[in-house]
């Protein structure tokens, strides 16, 4: 088996993830939901006025204030929406796999077994080197 080969064969064992699963359904249901969408929209225009707004000169300082708290708010109105707030547990799902994916390619390029290095990449406090450390967390 070529890399290429194996690569798309990890491919499809992603696909076969239930994180992958989970983050594909939320994200159907996202798009799907029309209320969500909408709020998303007006998230995105307000954003947009407020970049508009701090790229003038002189700054209106108040109107990028008042710009900035409608912003918080229609942030808000997007994450509690139900759908939103189970595609994010999704997507943290589908992060979290996906950098253990890359964590053991890049340990399995540095030499290191692919079958026994470890799946999160190091803390800040970890040199790398396993000889010289009294263990991990």
């Amino acid at each position: 088996m070529t890399v290429i080969e194996a690569a798309r064969a990890l491919g499809k064992a992603v696909q076969a993830d239930e994180r992958y699963i989970a983050y594909t359904k939320a994200k159907e249901a996202n798009d799907a939901d029309e209320g969500l969408q909408e709020l998303i929209g007006e998230f995105n225009l307000i954003r947009q006025n407020a970049a508009l707004e701090n790229g003038k000169d002189p700054v209106d300082t108040e109107k990028v204030k008042e710009l900035n708290v409608k912003m918080q708010e229609a942030y808000e109105k997007v994450m509690s929406n139900e759908n939103m707030a189970l595609f994010t547990v999704a997507k943290q799902g589908m992060d979290t796999l996906m950098s253990e994916i890359n964590t053991i390619l890049t340990y399995s390029v540095e030499g290191m077994d692919p079958e026994t290095c470890p799946t999160a990449p190091p803390t800040a406090d970890c040199t790398g080197s396993c000889s010289t450390c009294g263990g991990c967390g």
